[in-house]
């Protein structure tokens, strides 16, 4: 979608005297709408508008309404936020209607953010990826990963057990959101490698393990920041401190309620990657992890915390995010007043689309795709306000939606010129154009 305006020739012709009333007419209607008593007709007044790519002519027609200009349009009153795997990427390749996409949005500098539950990278490294992915460049300032939000809790908690990942990135990100002492899974096995009968270690990660002495340790919380890479083990570990006495390893509670928070970065049963059918993903890790807690307890219920869509909290950190964007790159300090969110997964994007919808003091879109975990033809569990084919089609429906908006605030705006006289030259003499020295009286009728 571009907007260019096109210059505005004053509106002077010569023909009958009717037309030169009726032009005059239109130039004092669209003066008084801009609260402009200049006689220099503005660049602006009829902006060349082409949504898809397509020349429109401006319309000629007295009645109608200038198009909103570019200006109108920046920044000022609505915004993106998009899911990345099913929406932008899928198996680690961009959809290739993302590309075109963030150009239109990049050309129109339209502000954007980026709101997937996947993580297990720090945001910079996610946004390296994601430029290269898209040809674009994007800041860490528009990223929220589905661990971002537990950086608010790096100063609550001392030693913390943070799981999932590759290798010891998840760590790095702990560290880096300002929690003090993070213990891994590797480092548990390597002081106890009973502790997992199936895993062991390799020599890369027993290098990387920490040497720790468990018996004076205390893990005050479990973060699940990425999909695990060892499910058996991982869900052993969880287990053995969810039962454990205040999070002490290697002990085991009378009560099974003693042990600390757990909380995972997400909620995705099932996520869209490479293969044609969707993956397993973190939320069917927590459910048995919970299921599994019940059955050895006989019957005790572990009751965990999940961060990222569609929880509420998250919805609210990106409304927070998207405000210090467009303050810091559009000197605009209030949120967008409509946030088109565009998802592939009902069950967490649209989900938490609608419900934080229903309480955030701006208008959340929500916008579902069929390139991802959503099978056309299928009924969705939890119904976004519309559905496209793809994230161009998204971004074309937001930005005609608020153009059509647009223009029915400034129709509701438009001045109604009444009491005006109706002009009739029916009983004048015909007349054509005459030079200065053929000019004669006529007679105008008001009626």
């Amino acid at each position: 979608m571009s907007l260019k305006p096109t210059p505005e020739k004053p509106s002077f012709h010569r023909g009958s005297f009717a037309e030169e009333i009726e032009t005059a007419r239109v130039d004092l209607a669209k003066r008084l709408l801009r609260g402009d008593s200049n006689d220099t007709p503005s660049e602006q007044d009829t902006p060349h508008l082409s949504p898809t790519g397509s020349n429109s002519p401006p319309t000629s027609d007295s009645d109608s309404v200038a198009s909103p200009s570019e200006e109108d349009l920046v920044a000022d009153s609505f915004a993106f936020a998009f899911d990345i795997d099913g929406v932008l990427v899928r198996g680690g390749r961009p959809i290739p209607e993302a590309i075109e996409a963030m150009k239109v949005l990049n050309g129109d500098n339209n502000p954007y953010i980026f709101l997937t539950n996947g993580g297990g990278k720090t945001e910079e490294e996610r946004c390296d990826d994601l430029s290269k992915q898209l040809e674009i460049d994007i800041s860490p300032a528009q990223f929220i990963c589905g661990h971002t939000p537990m950086s608010e809790m790096a100063n609550k908690y001392g030693t913390v057990l943070v799981v999932g990942g590759e290798g010891e990135k998840c760590r790095e990100v702990a560290l880096g959101y300002g929690f003090k002492d993070v213990v891994t899974p590797g480092d548990i096995i390597k002081h106890n490698s009973a502790t997992t009968p199936f895993r062991k270690l390799t020599d890369e990660e027993y290098a990387n393990s920490k040497e720790r002495d468990f018996s004076k340790v205390t893990i005050e919380a479990i973060f699940v920041f990425a999909d695990s890479r060892d499910w058996a083990g991982d869900l052993q570990i969880i287990l053995d401190l969810a039962m454990s006495k205040g999070g002490r390893v290697g002990t085991l509670s009378d009560t099974f309620d003693e042990g600390p928070p757990i909380y995972f970065s997400h909620n995705d049963v099932v996520w869209s990657a490479a293969h044609d059918n969707v993956r397993l993903g973190m939320g069917a890790l927590r459910g048995i992890v919970e299921y599994t807690f019940k059955e050895v307890t006989k019957g005790k219920t572990l009751i965990t915390h999940a961060f990222g869509k569609p929880q509420i909290s998250t919805f609210e950190f990106a409304q927070r995010l998207l405000k210090r964007w467009r303050k810091n790159e559009h000197g605009l300090n209030a949120p967008p007043g409509t946030v088109y969110f565009v998802g592939d997964t009902p069950e967490s994007d649209i989900r938490g689309t609608n419900r934080f919808n229903e309480q955030a003091p701006n208008d959340w879109y929500s916008i579902l795709v069929k390139t991802g975990v959503y099978q056309e033809g299928t009924e969705p569990a939890y119904k976004p306000r519309t559905t496209v084919n793809t994230v161009l089609d998204a971004i074309n429906h937001g930005i005609e939606r608020e153009m059509a908006n647009r223009q029915e605030k400034v129709r509701a705006r438009k001045p109604a010129l009444k009491g005006m006289p109706k002009l009739r030259l029916d009983k004048a003499p015909e007349m054509a154009i005459w030079s200065p020295d053929e000019e004669r009286e006529i007679e105008i009728f008001a009626v």
